[in-house]
């Protein structure tokens, strides 16, 4: 009789993000992965919705790194802040968090997180959003700037943590999947993952 065939070995997961809120979120999962920065432009396209702007630059960080892993299994994903269909970046310094925060108080924003999961050489590639509704306290000055003081949180789309004390902002948080607002839809990544063929359990 011939021995069964070894299974072939798994595929190596490269997480295409220099974020570290990604990379915790993705240790969670408790499988090895690699990070590589995806060299990916984020200027959004003349009239795009800030859904279909995080889809796209989901994709296209996944597309990009893989390339240079072709046979791994690649996660790309993006987030884009939401404010009645204008989307907000990234404020990168405290007078752009000021007018960002300035605007949001008292209004619902959707953090739109968007997630791809891409293998090159299967040709797998598949994406997924995972809308956040937040409804901001209708904020003081004075509370937005002790908040910025405190955090500094200068490299996150609409300029608050709601892991650390921007939680003290918000009125309300609305979403099926509880890690999307952080940065990394765990529900919708382990889906995607299953799909691709990571054994996660």
């Amino acid at each position: 009789m011939h021995s069964p065939l070894p299974s072939p070995p798994p595929r190596a997961l490269v997480l295409g993000s220099t974020s570290r809120y990604r990379r915790e979120l993705l240790e969670r999962l408790r499988i090895p992965f690699e990070v590589a920065a995806p060299d990916v432009d984020e200027t959004p396209l003349p009239g795009e919705l800030p859904q279909d702007l995080a889809l796209r630059l989901s994709l296209a960080k996944a597309r990009a790194v893989a390339t240079r892993f072709p046979q791994a299994i690649v996660i790309g994903s993006d987030q884009v802040a939401d404010l009645h269909g204008e989307p907000l970046g990234k404020p990168g310094n405290h007078a752009n968090a000021v007018a960002q925060l300035r605007r949001m108080r008292g209004h619902t924003v959707v953090f739109q997180t968007a997630l791809s999961v891409v293998c090159l050489e299967t040709g797998f590639a598949q994406s997924a959003l995972a809308p956040v509704q937040v409804l901001f306290r209708d904020l003081s000055d004075a509370e937005i700037e002790a908040y910025l003081r405190a955090e500094q949180p200068y490299d996150c789309a609409g300029s608050a943590k709601s892991e650390g004390l921007g939680i003290s902002l918000l009125d309300s948080i609305y979403s099926d999947d509880p890690t999307a607002l952080i940065g990394l839809p765990l529900i919708r990544t382990c889906q995607l993952l299953r799909a691709a063929g990571v054994v996660l359990l």
